[in-house]
């Protein structure tokens, strides 16, 4: 019968998904060390017995053959005569100790009664002896050798082919590359940025219409906003809607403890760009590597200064007419080198602001698309009670949602479901009734003065929620809710905004005639809006209207070519004074309007001891009963 040859290739270790390496002899030789000594307890069970037992046995004609070996017996008994222990088991064999002193009547004893006596050496067997004296030095290269081959995948190839960890090229590709099938349309609100963003697609799809008139455009474009407003979405989204591979990687990865290895990085991946062009490159918290450069300290070899470079070199090397286009992603604008937002480089900037009403309600649309909601429920309330949320911010809120449905055993997912699930987002996951009963009573009149504050002032916005039950960190909170998106804020309003945060501690002062920690986080948050209001607003009339705002860092990097201004030491004494003059003020007005209006506020703090929560509504009818 003839046999044809076959085209099939020989499996080989990386077909049959085995490769058999170092480490594998390793555990080889320690399983068969470990087989041999089990094996050896097993063919040697024994009877302990004392020595003076043995010889007894010997006279009384039990023993008949024994086997010597150091300072250790073992032997048989002879016929039939098996020993019993205190379990009862019965043994044919046994062993014991001879004593230190050598026994001179032990050998003619022996003889007497006709015992078989072997003599054998104390020393391991050679192959043993020579495993154990071998063993430990293999284990150390092999450890080493496992660890030079990870760090060898981590950081590439080694310095002269010796192997030892450093510069080289990467074995596995240090960013994500791969096709999206997201597109504008999975993107709820961000409209503004999807319309600067369709000239890129416009290029990415359509090059050469572009390179027929010679227009040119922008390499890098810089996607700046707060966490969670969608920067990352929204470059996966661009990719997909031009539909060119997407290169992802975060600033972080860049950085390595060797010096080289982001720049090695950078250029393999805009290498990797070039060759599938068009193509479009992401780097997300660009901050963590394109931080502004220290002048006049000696860190030219600074990892990160280095993989900076890089990039700025890369972003030089290709042609504005080639189709690859880099977006970048960064919650921190102020920090970034100014090399690195000059014209040629990243010198078109995408502002991604909160959603607004609009588009929090289309967010929300895509997040409960899935969601099994009660047919009344409106995500138009929904949304407005979730000003400042990010687009993260509604997707945790829908889960939430769901989660609490779930939790209760419903079909459906309702309005409570969310309002709870705002609830505990905002403020924290409620501990339940852990206050006695004069840290209650403070707790209520701290929240009331918050309420009453707000209530007699106009400029603020209404209270929908007081309660005394502790969430979170906070022992108790009063709720206020703007009615509308708030893009620019007046002084009046931040002016009444600080008086409702004093109004806790001013009610405890005026009721008690003490104080406590509770108004902690409440003198934080109204110190830093005053210090807003003077430093960087212009809202007082003795420092009058100069930005007074150093910023992060700013004497150390030497920011934005000198246009931070340096403040003097007396001016930094007349902004405490200020501060501390406008707080005052504050804190008298708030408690002179909590004095006038003390039945309001005992009505207030006794409904909330009572109640321990009050809605909105709640509050306007105890008010209006006054």
């Amino acid at each position: 019968m003839n046999r044809t040859q076959s085209n099939e290739p020989k499996p080989s270790a990386e077909t049959t998904g085995f490769n058999w390496t170092p480490r594998y002899t390793l555990w080889l030789v320690l399983l068969a060390l470990l087989a041999y000594s089990y094996i050896t307890q097993l063919q040697q069970q024994h009877l302990n017995i004392a020595y003076s037992t043995f010889k007894q046995e010997v006279r009384e004609g039990h023993i008949a053959e024994v086997t010597i070996t150091g300072s250790q017996v073992v032997g048989s008994y002879g016929g039939s005569y098996t020993a019993n222990d205190d379990k009862n088991n019965s043994y044919s064999q046994f062993k014991t100790l001879l004593p230190e002193i050598d026994d001179k009547d032990l050998m003619p004893l022996l003889d007497e009664y006709g015992v078989v006596v072997k003599i054998e050496s104390s020393e391991l067997p050679a192959l043993i002896r020579v495993i154990l004296a071998v063993l430990p030095w293999v284990l150390i290269v092999g450890f080493f050798m496992y660890s030079g081959r990870i760090m060898r995948k981590r950081l590439g190839g080694g310095v002269g082919g010796m192997g030892i960890p450093g510069f080289g090229s990467e074995t596995k590709e240090p960013f994500e590359h791969s096709k999206i099938t997201v597109n504008y349309t999975d993107v709820a609100g961000l409209d503004n940025a999807k319309a600067e963003l369709q000239e890129v697609v416009d290029f990415l799809k359509n090059p050469d219409k572009y390179r027929s008139l010679g227009a040119k455009l922008p390499k890098g474009v810089l996607l700046m906003g707060a966490p969670g407003t969608g920067k990352t979405l929204l470059a996966r989204a661009t990719a997909g809607e031009a539909g060119v591979p997407f290169f992802s990687v975060t600033g972080s990865e860049f950085i390595e403890m060797f010096v080289g290895v982001g720049a090695s990085r950078v250029r393999k991946l805009f290498d990797s760009a070039r060759k599938a062009a068009p193509a479009l490159i992401f780097i997300d918290e660009i901050d963590s590597v394109g931080r502004a450069r220290a002048f006049g300290y000696a860190m030219g070899n600074d990892e990160r200064d280095q993989t900076l470079n890089q990039i700025l070199a890369e972003m030089d090397g290709f042609s504005s007419a080639e189709p690859i286009v880099v977006l970048a992603a960064t919650n921190r604008p102020d920090i970034l080198d100014p090399a690195l937002t000059r014209p040629g480089r990243f010198d078109r900037k995408v502002v991604l602001d909160l959603p607004q009403h609009k588009a929090r309600v289309e967010i929300l649309k895509v997040h409960t698309k899935k969601l099994p909601l009660v047919k009344d429920l409106n995500l138009d309330d929904i949304a407005a009670q979730t000003v400042g949320f990010s687009g993260a911010d509604l997707a945790n809120l829908a889960n939430e949602a769901a989660l609490r449905a779930a939790r209760n055993n419903k079909h459906f997912i309702d309005k409570d479901d969310f309002d709870s699930a705002r609830d505990r987002i905002v403020l924290g996951l409620s501990h339940g009734d852990l206050l006695n009963e004069s840290e209650k009573e403070r707790v209520a009149y701290h929240e009331a003065g918050h309420a009453l504050t707000a209530c007699l002032l106009s400029n603020t916005d209404p209270i929908k929620k007081i309660s005394i039950i502790p969430r979170g960190q906070a022992m108790g909170f009063t709720e206020q809710r703007p009615e509308e998106d708030r893009h620019n804020l007046t002084e009046e309003y931040l002016q009444s905004r600080i008086a409702v945060l004093l109004g806790g501690r001013c009610a405890e002062e005026l009721v008690f005639n003490s104080l406590s920690t509770g108004a902690a986080n409440d003198l934080k948050q109204a110190t830093q809006l005053v210090r807003q209001m003077i430093t960087q607003w212009g809202m007082n009339k003795h420092l009058g209207p100069v930005n007074f705002d150093q910023g992060e860092d700013s004497h150390f990097l030497g920011r934005h070519m000198g246009e931070l201004i340096d403040i003097s030491e007396h001016t930094a004494e007349m902004i405490d004074d200020e501060i501390r003059l406008t707080m005052s003020n504050m804190e008298k007005s708030v408690i002179k309007g909590l004095a006038n209006n003390i039945d309001k506020l005992h009505r207030i703090a006794n409904a909330l001891i009572d109640h321990e929560t009050i809605e909105g509504e709640e509050l306007k009818s105890l008010l209006s009963d006054a």
